[in-house]
């Protein structure tokens, strides 16, 4: 992602990002079955997409702690 995108991965609400992040772990598991089928073109996708989820994971924990913080 690029650094736009980080910043814009702030405003969307929880719900768009739990969304999010369910498509891009199922894109990160098609993703894995052509690696093992070896029909995987750029494998350096496996990384972006591993980077994306964690990405969109910490956003989400951030402000989990933060509404409990808060209470």
């Amino acid at each position: 992602m690029k650094k736009n995108e980080k910043k814009e991965l702030h405003d969307k609400t929880d719900d768009v990002l739990k969304e999010l992040l369910t498509s891009k772990q199922k894109h990160l598991f098609d993703l894995r079955s052509q690696a093992v089928t070896e029909k995987l073109e750029d494998p350096t996708q496996l990384g972006k997409t591993k980077r994306d989820i964690a990405l969109v994971k910490t956003v989400l924990h951030q402000r989990a702690l933060a509404s409990a913080e808060s209470k």
